[in-house]
């Protein structure tokens, strides 16, 4: 039996649920896959990346566990000291 999705004809927007993720792998030069709703890590520390309006920052002491709703280009190999990054979308 398929499983029946009663939102299936909602647009998704920034307020509605996360419907995917994917995996980060930080790298100084190549962007990520998609730009993220939000991000998530598994190990607490810190992550550097680039924002989608272009600005670099470092986003200190990441909790593991905890959805930070951050629009994400790009994380920084750089700088970033956090493990498991995870994308949102």
């Amino acid at each position: 039996m398929p499983t029946i999705d009663n939102f299936d004809d909602f647009s998704a927007g920034l307020t509605g649920p996360i419907c995917g993720g994917f995996a980060i792998a930080p790298d100084d030069t190549t962007d990520v896959a998609q730009v993220t709703r939000a991000i998530m890590v598994s190990g607490t520390g810190d992550v550097s990346a680039v924002l989608k309006n272009g600005e670099t920052v470092t986003l200190p002491n990441l909790l593991a566990g905890v959805v930070y709703p951050f629009r994400v280009a790009r994380v920084l190999s750089t700088g970033t000291t956090a493990t498991g990054i995870k994308g949102l979308v």
